[in-house]
């Protein structure tokens, strides 16, 4: 069985509360876009792991799509052993959540094809164990998120009428590094509110608290942002903490860009 798991995107985020346990408190818009990874799951005599496209960096033992073959084994144990293939083409450390989405599909993946009868709401709880954005892609459409960003509330947002450009200057930011660098504070404007609004609306209210740390860092990343306005884009931010950054451009005008061959670039039209 093979699935595509795809990216997210942040509409904004706001740091909001440091938790007693370690973790923060946001709040965020998540968005799918189609820019995407493929999983395959094929019965085995042993539990196998393999990958190919982008370098995963850190010791295979730890991915997430391991992990989330041995949770749900030590709850199904009919769950038969996997040879797993990740093929990467996410961007790795770039704000896109690719890592959880791998990791979502897993369970996903798992649960159809040994037909374990998990609910949505069971398989977000799973995935909440494997990380903060991980039950995002179970349900996998546009929401409000809260909490550590496992509270989620659908909302009515459908950028299909625009075009999309993504960017991603290869450069990859520490997602502990960059929580260290902020202030929890209340955001100043409601993201359910504001996406409410016709987006060229929203470049002066909707903000993501991570930007001025990681544009100090990181200079370029701020002159990628204002490339994108200079070419046309309605709206452009970063998502998450970085360093993937995209423009909402008018619907199939997105002005060409000159961009450093090292990039990546994804056009959504």
């Amino acid at each position: 069985m093979i699935v595509f798991p795809n990216c997210k995107i942040n509409l904004g985020l706001h740091i909001t509360r440091k938790r007693p346990d370690g973790f923060h408190d946001l709040e965020t818009i998540f968005y799918p876009l189609p820019v995407c990874d493929a999983l395959e799951g094929i019965t085995h005599a042993t539990l196998q792991f393999e990958s190919s496209g982008i370098d995963i960096p850190g010791d295979t033992a730890d991915n997430l799509c391991l992990k989330a073959f041995q949770l749900l084994r030590q709850d199904f144990p009919q769950v038969q052993p996997l040879h797993i293939h990740l093929h990467k083409n996410i961007p790795i450390g770039a704000g896109l959540g690719g890592g959880s989405a791998d990791a979502a599909f897993m369970l996903r993946l798992i649960n159809q094809k040994f037909q374990l009868g998990l609910s949505t709401a069971a398989l977000v709880a799973y995935a909440a164990q494997l990380g903060s954005d991980c039950p995002f892609f179970i349900e996998n459409q546009p929401c409000f998120a809260t909490g550590r960003g496992e509270i989620m509330t659908p909302v009515n947002l459908d950028l299909s009428g625009y075009s999309l450009l993504l960017v991603h200057p290869g450069i990859h930011v520490n997602t502990g590094w960059a929580f260290k660098q902020l202030t929890p504070k209340p955001g100043a404007w409601s993201l359910p509110e504001v996406i409410q609004l016709p987006v060229m609306e929203w470049k002066d209210k909707m903000t993501n608290d991570f930007e001025a740390p990681v544009f100090a860092a990181h200079p370029v990343l701020e002159k990628i942002k204002a490339q994108l306005y200079e070419a046309g884009a309605l709206y452009a931010t970063m998502s998450g903490s970085g360093s993937a950054l995209f423009g909402i451009f008018p619907k199939n005008k997105i002005a060409d860009i000159l961009w450093d061959a090292s990039y990546r670039v994804f056009t959504i039209k």
